[in-house]
Protein backbone atom coordinates (compact mmCIF):
# COMPACT_ATOMS: atom_id res chain seq x y z
CA UNK A 1 0.00 0.00 0.00
CA UNK A 2 2.74 2.56 0.95
CA UNK A 3 4.02 2.01 -2.82
CA UNK A 4 0.75 3.31 -3.99
CA UNK A 5 0.88 6.26 -1.59
CA UNK A 6 4.60 7.05 -3.13
CA UNK A 7 3.77 5.96 -6.98
CA UNK A 8 0.39 8.25 -6.58
CA UNK A 9 2.14 11.38 -4.80
CA UNK A 10 4.66 10.81 -7.45
CA UNK A 11 2.57 11.24 -10.21
CA UNK A 12 0.39 13.94 -8.66
CA UNK A 13 3.43 16.33 -7.75
CA UNK A 14 5.66 15.77 -11.33
CA UNK A 15 2.99 17.69 -13.53
CA UNK A 16 3.19 20.90 -11.57
CA UNK A 17 6.60 20.82 -11.63
CA UNK A 18 6.41 20.72 -15.96
CA UNK A 19 3.86 23.16 -15.92
CA UNK A 20 5.77 25.54 -13.89
CA UNK A 21 9.19 25.11 -16.10
CA UNK A 22 6.36 26.22 -18.36
CA UNK A 23 5.73 28.99 -16.97
CA UNK A 24 9.01 30.35 -17.90
CA UNK A 25 9.41 28.36 -21.61
CA UNK A 26 6.20 30.15 -22.86
CA UNK A 27 5.30 33.16 -20.32
CA UNK A 28 3.26 35.07 -22.86
CA UNK A 29 0.80 32.48 -22.87
CA UNK A 30 0.10 32.10 -19.25
CA UNK A 31 0.11 36.21 -19.27
CA UNK A 32 -3.17 36.38 -21.77
CA UNK A 33 -4.40 34.26 -18.97
CA UNK A 34 -4.47 36.51 -16.31
CA UNK A 35 -7.22 38.73 -15.44
CA UNK A 36 -6.71 42.30 -16.56
CA UNK A 37 -7.45 43.57 -12.42
CA UNK A 38 -3.87 41.98 -11.28
CA UNK A 39 -0.90 44.10 -11.69
CA UNK A 40 2.70 42.82 -12.57
CA UNK A 41 0.92 40.04 -14.95
CA UNK A 42 4.86 38.86 -16.30
CA UNK A 43 5.90 38.76 -12.57
CA UNK A 44 2.91 37.20 -11.41
CA UNK A 45 3.61 34.36 -13.91
CA UNK A 46 7.38 33.98 -12.93
CA UNK A 47 6.18 33.67 -9.20
CA UNK A 48 3.75 31.46 -9.60
CA UNK A 49 5.63 29.25 -12.14
CA UNK A 50 8.74 29.50 -9.20
CA UNK A 51 5.54 28.07 -6.29
CA UNK A 52 4.71 24.92 -8.92
CA UNK A 53 8.41 23.82 -9.27
CA UNK A 54 8.74 24.31 -5.42
CA UNK A 55 5.94 22.70 -4.78
CA UNK A 56 6.32 19.63 -7.21
CA UNK A 57 9.89 19.24 -5.38
CA UNK A 58 8.41 19.25 -1.88
CA UNK A 59 5.66 16.56 -2.73
CA UNK A 60 8.19 14.23 -5.16
CA UNK A 61 11.10 14.63 -2.51
CA UNK A 62 8.29 14.05 0.70
CA UNK A 63 10.06 17.32 2.20
CA UNK A 64 7.17 20.44 3.94
CA UNK A 65 4.60 18.05 2.27
CA UNK A 66 1.85 19.23 4.37
CA UNK A 67 2.64 23.02 3.90
CA UNK A 68 3.34 22.63 0.41
CA UNK A 69 0.13 20.88 -0.51
CA UNK A 70 -1.96 23.50 1.71
CA UNK A 71 -0.12 26.34 0.05
CA UNK A 72 -1.10 24.50 -3.28
CA UNK A 73 -4.47 24.15 -2.69
CA UNK A 74 -4.53 27.29 -2.01
CA UNK A 75 -2.70 28.80 -5.11
CA UNK A 76 -5.28 26.73 -7.11
CA UNK A 77 -8.39 28.10 -5.24
CA UNK A 78 -6.77 31.83 -6.64
CA UNK A 79 -6.72 29.77 -10.12
CA UNK A 80 -10.12 28.99 -9.55
CA UNK A 81 -11.40 32.35 -8.67
CA UNK A 82 -9.25 34.85 -10.76
CA UNK A 83 -8.77 32.68 -13.85
CA UNK A 84 -11.60 30.11 -14.52
CA UNK A 85 -14.50 31.90 -12.84
CA UNK A 86 -14.16 35.08 -14.68
CA UNK A 87 -13.50 32.59 -18.31
CA UNK A 88 -16.67 31.33 -17.91
CA UNK A 89 -18.30 34.14 -18.58
CA UNK A 90 -16.71 34.55 -21.88
CA UNK A 91 -19.29 32.65 -24.22
CA UNK A 92 -16.46 31.62 -26.40
CA UNK A 93 -14.54 29.56 -24.15
CA UNK A 94 -17.21 28.66 -21.32
CA UNK A 95 -16.68 25.32 -22.44
CA UNK A 96 -12.82 25.31 -21.46
CA UNK A 97 -13.03 27.25 -18.72
CA UNK A 98 -15.31 24.92 -17.26
CA UNK A 99 -13.35 21.93 -17.90
CA UNK A 100 -10.46 24.04 -16.20
CA UNK A 101 -12.18 24.96 -13.36
CA UNK A 102 -13.23 21.65 -12.85
CA UNK A 103 -9.33 19.85 -13.23
CA UNK A 104 -8.35 22.51 -10.95
CA UNK A 105 -10.99 22.31 -8.26
CA UNK A 106 -10.15 18.12 -8.55
CA UNK A 107 -6.40 18.50 -8.12
CA UNK A 108 -7.10 21.10 -5.19
CA UNK A 109 -9.10 17.90 -3.29
CA UNK A 110 -5.99 15.55 -3.89
CA UNK A 111 -3.80 18.40 -2.81
CA UNK A 112 -5.72 18.65 0.53
CA UNK A 113 -6.04 14.83 0.67
CA UNK A 114 -2.22 14.51 0.65
CA UNK A 115 -1.96 17.17 2.77
CA UNK A 116 -4.27 15.06 5.29
CA UNK A 117 -2.73 11.81 4.40
CA UNK A 118 0.70 13.46 5.53
CA UNK A 119 -0.24 14.82 9.00
CA UNK A 120 -1.93 11.47 9.71
CA UNK A 121 1.20 9.03 8.64
CA UNK A 122 3.30 11.64 10.74
CA UNK A 123 1.40 11.35 14.06
CA UNK A 124 1.45 7.30 13.79
CA UNK A 125 4.76 7.38 13.32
Amino acid sequence: MKNLTTIGRILFGLPFGIIGLNHFIVADFYTGMVSTFIPGAGFTILLTGIALIAASISIIIKMYIKLSCILLAILLFIFIMVIHIPNLFNHSESMLALMALLKDTALMGGALMIAGIYHEEKNES
